[in-house]
């Protein structure tokens, strides 16, 4: 297994397939994928991209800290799903976040998500609400420092 820096555009064929299966390619790029601030990670097995990770400095609202970084788009493809990918992905963008002085991670998660993040030491705050084409999400969160 090998964790590296990826470019935007290497994550839109996970992106697809994990989180918008059925909807058109261009569904995967996230405003800010190629801003300066945001990074993507891969993991690879075998030189396969089979899991993705990216790290927005954006900030919440709900949330007074002052260096915020969102994570988006983690996804891991089906058939290697359940066996620690995921969070070995999250790990490695706590991991720079902690490089860069972040005081929290936040995103949004799909409700079918709740329990992993939740074993990585993060907390949902408020309600769920809906993502339209997407599904239901909660917020959720971890101070890094």
């Amino acid at each position: 297994m090998e964790i590296k820096k990826i470019n935007s555009i290497d994550t839109y064929p996970v992106r697809h397939e994990v989180l918008r299966k059925g909807k058109p390619i261009e569904s995967c790029q996230f405003k800010g994928d190629d801003d300066e601030n945001t990074v993507h990670f891969g993991l690879f097995l075998e030189d396969k991209l089979v899991g993705i990770i990216s790290i927005f400095k954006e900030k919440n609202e709900l949330f007074s800290e002052i260096n915020q970084f969102q994570i988006r788009g983690m996804a891991v493809l089906e058939e290697f799903q359940g066996k620690g990918f995921g969070a070995e992905l999250v790990k490695e963008t706590e991991n720079y976040c902690v490089n860069l002085k972040t005081d929290l991670i936040w995103f949004n998660a799909r409700e079918n998500a709740v329990p992993f993040y939740k074993k990585l030491g993060y907390t949902t705050i408020g309600d769920s609400f809906l993502i339209p084409d997407v599904g239901i999400h909660f917020a959720m969160y971890k101070k890094i420092l």
